[in-house]
């Protein structure tokens, strides 16, 4: 049979749990935006990617897993978004806008939040070799987005 947790229980993990979204949050919405290159101002999608992918790591923190909350939040805020990408096709601006969302999204985990190529990979169900391509591929269309820019 399952385990019954006292209400004291369930309240300090309510409050661990609290502390970390207050920690946490701030960057993981900044995930979440530079993804769906929706302004500081305004990111609905955003906030609502991070309210999915907290929702279920507060779900799935009681069964026994020591995984990182926040390495649990960031994979599941990136896989909605790889699901949901078609809806953040067309970048509402900044310099990412100007790629596509899979060449945003392993920019993002592969530059701003330095997950190593082989995590990367087995998180999207993606060669390795396909993650460098497309890794390399979208800092040449930053690159030529710029040197645009600059001219």
């Amino acid at each position: 049979m399952g385990t019954h947790r006292t209400r004291s229980e369930h309240a300090a993990r309510a409050q661990e749990f609290d502390a970390f979204v207050a920690g946490a949050a701030g960057r993981l919405l900044h995930v979440a935006t530079l993804l769906t290159t929706e302004t500081r101002i305004r990111n609905p999608y955003a906030h609502a990617l991070l309210t999915a992918a907290l929702a279920h790591t507060y779900a799935v923190r009681d069964r026994g897993g020591d995984e990182d909350p926040y390495a649990l939040t960031r994979d599941v805020l990136a896989l909605r978004f790889a699901r949901t990408a078609w809806r953040h096709r067309a970048g509402r601006g900044g310099i990412l806008g100007v790629l596509t969302p899979r060449e945003r999204l392993v920019l993002v985990l592969r530059l701003y939040e330095g997950v190593p190529e082989e995590q990367t990979a087995a998180l999207l169900g993606l060669p390795e070799t396909r993650i460098r391509a497309v890794h390399a591929r979208a800092v040449a269309r930053l690159r030529s987005a710029g040197a645009r820019e600059a001219a």
